[in-house]
């Protein structure tokens, strides 16, 4: 996967490039009118909404630096007993990215492996690895294409190079499968996304696009209760501007989600219908609503096959100015895999903001709560309904053009019964202090 991205980032970086700023996906950089081009709504953008503020803003660069972090966790072995074993970390993440932008492009694309020692318990130490992909391209005035793919190698996600947990929000299309966060487990995970637009009057779009994500554990032992899964789907979008800043649409969304669980794996298939509505209020803020019903058929091999209609929805507001930041979303609909063995219902409630109250300093929080709900408990194999709840605040300073300093503290709560590797020992605290430096060099317009 890592090689398919980094081929990719060669093949863009030789395209050409023009100079101006195209308007982003989740709101315009300019206050849109009927004889401008149509946005892509949030509901079916598939993009995420920005959480950087003030001096971060940048476009049309390429970076280089190193950080270093140390930090404190009180439970790095969930599940190992019912008494949480706490250790210091020393990481190091070496990180390459680059950000274009012009009249008909953008691509965006960042690369960190990360280097993690245990004080005490040198059995985790590991090597990672993130990377992440985001392209979008102008095919003509009226047709656009983009492309996003991250892939994570992790040991331990609370130790990512964003460290804060629940950096960015997607405001678009249907969430990713409920999943339970195991940190300290070796893990692999890859998420593609894929949507295409076409505006063939002054007022109206249409659209498709296809997913795909993956997620495995290569020690079992590690994720005891979870199964490596994976999920794809497709779906189709029609969009209607109402007014300059109003947008109506309706969307349909397939997926089909596998369990590997042993011996019976499970197999999860949806049928999503639904209207959304966004409307950019002003310059920088943007909501969106998205309802309609959802049905879903789960199927394993030793039991009786499941299916029904529920209802879907899905919120999003976005805002952002120079100096604030701030990105919140619900969602309820029916999901598989993710780690989880069967179909669950899962509503997730999620809040990022940024918030630079002077010139080199910048605080940032984050939280999220998510309850899934076990839809097939007739299975042989299926994991236990349960919630999660994590919470991240930080504060960093910018020293110079090039050195950051970040002090944060994170804390996450799973409640999942049938899933041993925590139900021991649930709860993780995470204070962190990490110094970062960094090179930038301006491309060329």
């Amino acid at each position: 996967m890592l090689a398919r991205v980094c081929m990719g980032l060669a093949l863009l970086v030789a395209l050409p490039a023009w100079s101006q700023v195209e308007p982003s996906a989740t709101g315009p950089a300019i206050t849109p009118t009927d004889e401008s081009p149509m946005q892509t709504p949030p509901p079916v953008s598939g993009e995420a909404y920005p959480t950087v503020v003030g001096a971060e803003m940048r476009s049309n660069y390429l970076t280089a630096g190193m950080t270093f972090t140390t930090a404190y966790d009180d439970n790095v072995l969930p599940g190992a007993s019912a008494k949480p074993i706490a250790d210091v970390t020393y990481s190091m993440w070496p990180t390459i990215s680059l950000d274009q932008t012009n009249t008909r492009q953008r691509r965006t694309f960042i690369y960190s492996p990360g280097f993690t020692i245990y004080q005490s318990t040198s059995a985790l130490n590991a090597v990672d690895q993130n990377a992440a992909l985001d392209f979008q391209y102008r095919l003509s005035p009226h047709a656009t294409i983009s492309v996003r793919d991250s892939f994570l190698q992790s040991s331990n996600v609370l130790s990512q190079f964003n460290s804060t947990l629940g950096e960015s929000i997607s405001g678009s299309g249907q969430p990713p499968p409920a999943a339970v966060i195991v940190p300290f487990a070796d893990q692999l995970s890859n998420l593609v996304n894929v949507v295409a637009s076409y505006q063939f009057s002054r007022n109206s779009m249409v659209g498709a696009g296809g997913s795909f994500s993956s997620l495995s554990y290569p020690d079992p032992t590690e994720a005891a209760g979870l199964h490596d899964s994976n999920s794809r789907g497709g779906a189709a979008f029609y969009s209607h501007r109402l007014s300059s800043t109003q947008y109506l649409g309706a969307a349909y969304q397939y997926s089909r989600s596998q369990a590997n669980a042993v011996p019976t794996p499970s197999e999860t298939q949806t049928h999503a219908f639904s209207s959304f509505y966004t409307v950019y209020l002003k310059r920088s803020l943007s909501l969106s609503l998205e309802v309609g019903p959802q049905h879903f058929d789960a199927s394993q091999s030793s039991s009786p096959p499941s299916s029904s209609w529920v209802p879907a929805a899905l919120a999003s507001i976005g805002w952002q100015r120079s100096h604030t930041n701030l990105a919140a979303s619900y969602s309820r609909t029916v999901t598989g895999g993710g780690g989880l063995a069967g179909a669950f219902e899962s509503s997730s409630a999620n809040a990022s903001a940024s918030w630079q109250v002077e010139h080199a300093w910048v605080v940032a929080s984050s939280a999220s709560y998510a309850i899934n709900k076990d839809l097939t408990p007739l299975f042989s194999s299926t994991s236990s309904s349960g919630h999660s709840i994590l919470g991240a605040i930080s504060l960093h300073h910018s020293v110079g053009e090039r050195i950051r300093v970040e002090g944060g503290y994170d804390r996450m709560h799973e409640s999942y019964s049938g899933i041993a590797v925590i139900s021991a020992a649930p709860d993780i605290d995470r204070g962190f202090i990490s110094v970062s430096y960094q090179f930038t060099r301006a491309l060329g317009r």
